[in-house]
C-alpha cells in the first residue's frame, strides 16, 4: 500500500488513442472520424501508468470480448434479462496509481490501484464516480452503473479500491489498513478524474456524483461524510455499515456462520437482523457468502483472533475460499479487545453526510441484513441532524445481488431498475430542487416488467 500525491507520468508507456482503436469495437457512423480521435488524451494526475483508446462504444455491448471490460468480474450482479443501453462512442483511459500491492492482475499488470475513466464524445457536463463492490475490481459495475450513466452523457470513473480478491486483508501493515485504503483511493480517483474531465472537455464537471453497490455503497456514504466538497450527491445501493461499537458485518455474520455449522437457530438469525421470509436464500448464502465474508473481514480488523484461519491466504481452491473458519461461529465482537474496535473506528461511518444521499436496500438482503445496516445508518443520519439530506427506500423482494432473481423470479425483484430511478431522482433533487418521495417501501409489483422498471413512488408509508 503506497499513496503519492504526484508521480511523473511514465510517458514512454503511453499508447496513443489511434493506435488502440480496436477493430472489434466497430467504426464511427457514416465513416466519420470518431470525435475522440480529434481530442488529445489528458494525463491522469498522479498516475504511474495509463493507456487510452478511442472506442466506438464504451458500453458492455461494445466492449464485450475486448480488454476494456471484464464480464467475469460482473457475474451475478445483474439479472440475466437486464436491458442496457449501447452505442456510446468516446475515450477510455485505463491505468494505475503508485501502489506496492499486487492483487489485481487485470491487463497482466499485477498492480493495484487500477482505475478506468470513460469520457463520452457527447458529454452532459457531469461525472459519476464509483468503487468496486465486494472484493471485485474496476470493471465490476460496468453493466450495472457505467452503461446507463454513459448513455445519459456522464463521464465515468471507477477504482479497484487499492486491493481486491479474498486475500485483500493482507494489504497494509496494521489492522484496518486495507479498508482505509479504499477510501483514500476513491478520493484520489475523484480528484484526478475531475481534472481529466476539465482538460478533456475544456471545463470542470458541473456536477459530480458518487455512487456504488455494497462496499461501493459504503464508499459513497464515507465520501459524502468526509469529502462533501468533491460531490453534489450520491446513491448508496445497500452500502456496508461499519461502526466501532457495532452493528457491522462482524456482529451479524458470526450468527450466520454458527447456523452454517449447526449451532444457531432460526430465532438467533432473526435476532441478528436476518429477515423473516429470507429463509429460502439461506442455503445459497451458507455456501457462497457467509463463511468467506466473515473470515476475511475478521482477518482485516482482528487478525489475532485466529491467526491460523484464514492465515496467509483465504484459500487456493473454491472450496477452501468459501469454507468458514469454525472459530468464527463463536466470534463475539463486543468482547474483543479495544484495539479491534479502534481498527474499525478508523473506517467507521458517522451519519454526518454533507450532500444529498439516496439509500436503497432490499428487505431480503441476506448478506447485509437491512435491520442491522441501512435501518441503523438512517437513524445515524437523523441523529446527526442530517435527515434533510437523506432518502431511504426499502425494495420489497430485493436481495444483495440481482443475479439471484433468475433463480427465484417468483419471490425476488432486481434492485437495478430502482437504482436507476433513484439516480434520476437524485439528479432532479440536486439540479432542479425536486424533492424525492418520502422514505418508503417500494412494493414488488404483482406483474409487469420487474427487471427493467421501477417507480420510487410505490406503495407504503414513509419512515
Amino acid at each position: 500500500m503506497r499513496l503519492s500525491r504526484s508521480v511523473p507520468l511514465l510517458a514512454a508507456t503511453l499508447v496513443t488513442a489511434a493506435a488502440l482503436w480496436p477493430s472489434t469495437a466497430g467504426a464511427a457512423p457514416d465513416g466519420a472520424a470518431p470525435a475522440c480521435l480529434r481530442r488529445a488524451v489528458p494525463e491522469v494526475p498522479g498516475a504511474a501508468f495509463q493507456q487510452s483508446a478511442c472506442l466506438a462504444d464504451l458500453t458492455t455491448t461494445g466492449l464485450a470480448g475486448t480488454p476494456y471490460t471484464d464480464l467475469a468480474d460482473q457475474a451475478g450482479l445483474t439479472a440475466g434479462a437486464t436491458r442496457t443501453p449501447s452505442g456510446v462512442p468516446g475515450t477510455q483511459i485505463d491505468g494505475y496509481f503508485p501502489d506496492s500491492s499486487r492483487f489485481n492482475s487485470t491487463h497482466g499488470w499485477r498492480h493495484d490501484a487500477q482505475f478506468v475513466i470513460r469520457l463520452p464524445d457527447h458529454w452532459n457536463g457531469g461525472l459519476v464516480v464509483t468503487g468496486a463492490p465486494g472484493t471485485r475490481k474496476q470493471y465490476a459495475t460496468d453493466k450495472a452503473i457505467s452503461d446507463q450513466v454513459l448513455a445519459r452523457g456522464y463521464a465515468y470513473a471507477a477504482t479497484d479500491k487499492g486491493n481486491s480478491g479474498t486475500d485483500f486483508y493482507r494489504d497494509g501493515s496494521r489492522p484496518g489498513d486495507a479498508v482505509a485504503e479504499w477510501n483514500a483511493r476513491t478520493t484520489e480517483l475523484t480528484r484526478a478524474a475531475r481534472r481529466v474531465v476539465a482538460r478533456h472537455y475544456g471545463h470542470a464537471p458541473r456536477r459530480t456524483y458518487m455512487t456504488g453497490i455494497s462496499n461501493g455503497g459504503y464508499l459513497t456514504r464515507w465520501q459524502l461524510e468526509h469529502h462533501p466538497e468533491l460531490y453534489d450527491g450520491g446513491v448508496d445501493w445497500e452500502g456496508a455499515l461499519w461502526t466501532a461499537d457495532g452493528p457491522n458485518l462482524l456482529t451479524s455474520l458470526p450468527t450466520a456462520v454458527a447456523r452454517t455449522l449447526g449451532s444457531a437457530t432460526d430465532e438467533d438469525m432473526y435476532a441478528a437482523g436476518f429477515a423473516p421470509g429470507s429463509e429460502f436464500l439461506w442455503p445459497y448464502h451458507e455456501h457462497a457468502y457467509w463463511g468467506v465474508t466473515q473470515k476475511i473481514y475478521r482477518a482485516e480488523f482482528d487478525p489475532g483472533y485466529d491467526p491460523d484461519c484464514p492465515g496467509a491466504s483465504a484459500g487456493t481452491t473454491v472450496e477452501q475460499i468459501l469454507a468458514p473458519c469454525s472459530s468464527d461461529s463463536a466470534y463475539d465482537y463486543a468482547a474483543r479487545p479495544a484495539s479491534v474496535h479502534r481498527a474499525v473506528a478508523r473506517v467507521a461511518l458517522t451519519g454526518r453526510i454533507g450532500r444529498p444521499l439516496i439509500t436503497l436496500h432490499g428487505d431480503l438482503d441476506t448478506l447485509l441484513p437491512k435491520a442491522a445496516d441501512s435501518d441503523v445508518y438512517a437513524r445515524m443520519i437523523d441523529a446527526r441532524g442530517r435527515g434533510r439530506f437523506h432518502r431511504f427506500y426499502t425494495i420489497e423482494g430485493g436481495t444483495h445481488v440481482d443475479g439471484l432473481y433468475d433463480a427465484y423470479p417468483d419471490r425476488l425483484r432486481p434492485i437495478l431498475p430502482c437504482y436507476r430511478s433513484a439516480f434520476d431522482a437524485l439528479v432532479a433533487w440536486v439540479e432542479r430542487g425536486v424533492r424525492p418521495p418520502a422514505d418508503r417501501t417500494v412494493a414488488r409489483p404483482a406483474d409487469g416488467d420487474v427487471v427493467d422498471s421501477c417507480s420510487l413512488k410505490g406503495d407504503a408509508a414513509g419512515r
